[in-house]
């Protein structure tokens, strides 16, 4: 099965700024498939790992943290969709953290952030290095998200669960 990269903080506040489509043409021999602008790729012939993330950390105009994750994981993951079926509402946005290594720390969930008044970011779930969760749109959760990091004791990198669906898209369409 395909690899899974995600980038973390690329093209966030108008900083560490990157195109993806581009870099995903430049890898073209690793047949690579660019899912949203936020560096989230589908790797479909990665080869040996080591020398695949020394090429991509070759061509990346800055240095940034890598997360590679097994595409059948997140297959899995959005199989089991710990959000259930109920729909969320307008103001919120469902998301995928993936820890960058595995970790010991296993705060107990759910986790609001702030704990106390409005949240503006709930962990419901986790599942090994993938953390589950919800944030309000406002301009302050960016600032809350990055708690996740704090929280588990490993750097995150966050996604959209609609992105988190795209890549699922992109890995069971035949190449």
């Amino acid at each position: 099965m395909a690899l899974v990269v995600f980038l973390r903080g690329v093209n966030v506040g108008g900083r560490r700024r990157l195109r993806p489509s581009v870099l995903a043409t430049e890898l073209a021999d690793h047949d690579v498939v660019n899912v949203g602008a936020a560096g989230t790729f589908v790797v479909r012939k990665p080869g040996p790992r080591a020398a695949f993330r020394a090429e991509l950390l070759r061509r990346l105009p800055f240095e940034a943290e890598v997360v590679f994750c097994e595409g059948r994981d997140i297959v899995r993951l959005e199989r089991e969709n710990p959000f259930g079926a109920k729909p969320t509402s307008p103001d919120r946005v469902r998301f995928l953290s993936v820890l960058s290594k595995p970790v010991r720390a296993r705060p107990r969930v759910p986790i609001s952030i702030p704990s106390d008044g409005k949240w503006f970011v709930r962990v419901i779930a986790r599942r090994g290095r993938y953390v589950f969760g919800e944030y309000r749109r406002h301009m302050k959760t960016i600032g809350y998200l990055s708690r996740i990091d704090e929280l588990f004791g490993a750097p995150a990198t966050t996604r959209n669960w609609n992105t988190v669906r795209s890549i699922v898209r992109v890995l069971k369409t035949p190449m």
